[in-house]
């Protein structure tokens, strides 16, 4: 079974995405912040971990930086999900190591099948 670690502070919106994975039979583990992400990451090593940008205690860029530092962790893909879409945040995801891109608001149906091919099933 694959497993994500999803990093959002949006309940509704990890509420709906916790949802569809579980239709899909993809083991799923939330974190509402980037301190709790970063440790649950370490502890479940998840085939994919998707990333918000805008998070409390710790910005998702530093979470990415940290995630793509860590030995136990840097070969894991990173795809942000956050409305901070501009060049220039998209920029910063990418320098800070995120693999993939995805623009809120986004389609559940979309970005599930964006997600499915990353994690090849």
């Amino acid at each position: 079974m694959k497993k994500i670690v999803l990093i959002e502070d949006s309940k509704v919106l990890a509420t709906a995405l916790l949802g569809a994975f579980k239709v899909e039979n993809i083991e799923a583990h939330w974190a509402e912040n980037g301190v709790k992400g970063v440790t649950l990451a370490k502890q479940v090593r998840p085939d994919v971990i998707l990333l918000d940008l805008m998070l409390p205690k710790i910005s998702g860029f530093d979470v990415c930086k940290l995630l793509k530092t860590d030995n136990a962790t840097w070969r894991i893909p990173i795809v942000i999900m956050s409305t901070l879409s501009d060049e220039e945040s998209r920029q910063r995801a990418m320098d800070a190591g995120a693999d993939y891109f995805i623009p809120k608001p986004y389609d559940l149906k979309d970005t599930l099948a964006q997600i499915k091919k990353i994690l090849k099933i």
